[in-house]
């Protein structure tokens, strides 16, 4: 894991473009595409970090604090981590569990409560992977950015991480 580089852009923005694809959360409908691809406007507003496998990028997400242009649902004292991506072809190869943990100790490093994230509602294998890092439905999170595009909230309480 690492920050992403300004020379990394249109391949980050190649890989997730064809992650969510494969992942079936890409519709004309609603436009997230353009939102996808604008990789500098995102880390402009907030930390765009990478994983790197052999060499080779193959994965991206995008950390985010409450008040700045990219952050849905976070609130004083939260962190939030959006754009969760993974190149197809290494997928299942632990590197959005490694991306999602980078998020979380980016959140404890900036003293965060908590964290909170959100998943489209098909969307199974994301949410086994944030259960596996502690994170819980927070239904008050879930919430309709299009017509057909249902999101659900998860919270990961630091806190109460910290105390056991």
């Amino acid at each position: 894991m690492r920050p992403a580089r300004p020379g990394e852009y249109d391949e980050i923005a190649r890989l997730t473009i064809e992650a969510y694809r494969e992942d079936g959360q890409l519709g004309a409908e609603h436009g997230y595409e353009q939102i996808l691809a604008d990789v500098a406007g995102r880390a402009g507003h907030g930390e765009l970090l990478v994983a790197v496998l052999d060499s080779r990028l193959v994965g991206s997400v995008t950390f985010v604090l409450p008040g700045t242009r990219y952050a849905e649902l976070s609130r004083p004292g939260e962190a939030e981590f959006r754009m969760l991506a993974v190149d197809p072809a290494a997928q299942g190869r632990g590197v959005g569990l490694a991306l999602a943990r980078a998020c979380v100790a980016r959140a404890r490093e900036e003293g965060c409560a908590s964290v909170v994230i959100c998943t489209r509602d098909f969307a199974a294998g994301a949410l086994r992977l944030y259960e596996r890092l502690g994170f819980v439905r927070a239904p008050e999170l879930d919430w309709m950015p299009a017509p057909s595009v249902q999101l659900l909230g998860l919270r990961l309480d630091l806190r109460a991480r910290a105390e056991r």
